[in-house]
């Protein structure tokens, strides 16, 4: 018995990186009938056929989180990417992926990207805004090679999902990272003899450096209505120390004496990042007054 993380699943079958090589498994037949379904990233445990490739996993350790698009469980973070131009920056859609990162429970990094193209020298008040959360930023330019090796750092020994708008170039930083990134992904079918698999799927790629990353970069829906308005001020992480409000139950809207609030007015919470969360809060409200209506 062996123990080892799948890192890529289609029809069927299930490529399980171990530290003897990689496995081609099926799940045995017991998940099943328990509708479970093993995922990229699991951690699992196989029997391996004697003198072969193939097995059969038995097991799936808990997981401590799961995506659906892209599909993968136990991730460690997100790299938020964000362009300076073209296209320019959208603040509100970078809020609602680091409050989705925060809700499942990723460490998240913001990566802005293409900062060869800000000759006006915007992009240093995002950053400080971002900072002051505090979320880790690394700045980036994929065609001069500016901060890639600090981007190498960042995903070194972790489990990296990317997440951000087409044309951020998040293909591009990751063929800075590792050249030829993509043509790595027929590999394992040509290990164990068989033909490339065609279908679309997910996979985990092996970085050069250190870490994993998800083949497809980035979370291709965010779903606010998974949130809980009641634990949405949790999603944000500069709330804390300023919740000395008089109501327990303070929204940080409309009530009285409200320290988030005080705090906003004082600087010491970003006021785009209050005015999200109010939109988000509205927004919510009327999603849960939908359902109990």
């Amino acid at each position: 018995m062996q123990k080892g993380v799948i890192v890529k699943g289609i029809g069927g079958f299930y490529y399980v990186e171990t530290d003897e090589g990689i496995f081609e498994c099926r799940a045995r037949g017991k998940f099943r009938i328990k509708n479970i379904t093993p995922l990229i990233g699991d951690h699992v445990e196989i029997e391996v056929d004697p003198g072969s490739l193939q097995g059969y996993i038995i097991n799936i350790e808990e997981r401590k989180n799961q995506l659906i698009r892209p599909t993968v469980a136990n991730v460690d973070q997100a790299v938020i990417v964000f362009a300076v131009k073209k296209p320019d920056i959208n603040m509100s859609l970078m809020q609602k992926f680091l409050v989705y990162s925060e809700y499942k429970k990723l460490d998240a990094v913001v990566c802005i990207n293409k900062i060869d193209l800000d000759t006006e020298g915007h992009y240093p008040d995002v950053v400080k805004m971002l900072e002051s959360v505090p979320y880790k930023v690394v700045c980036t330019s994929a065609k001069t090679n500016v901060g890639i090796e600090d981007l190498i750092e960042v995903l070194r020994d972790k489990v990296t999902v990317f997440a951000g708008p087409s044309g951020a170039g998040k293909s591009s930083l990751l063929n800075c990272i590792q050249p030829g990134l993509k043509l790595k992904i027929g590999d394992l079918s040509k290990k164990i003899d068989r033909g490339t698999h065609t279908t679309r799927h997910a996979e985990l790629i092996k970085l050069e450096k250190g870490g994993m990353v998800a083949d497809t970069p980035g979370f291709t829906s965010l779903d606010i209505s998974e949130l809980e308005l009641s634990k949405l001020e949790g999603y944000f992480p500069e709330f804390e120390s300023y919740k000395n409000c008089q109501f327990l139950n303070c929204n940080h809207d409309k009530e009285p004496l409200c320290g988030i609030k005080e705090a906003v007015l004082d600087g010491k919470i970003s006021r785009i990042r209050y005015e999200f969360y109010i939109s988000l809060l509205n927004e919510l409200k009327i999603i849960t007054r939908r359902i109990y209506k």
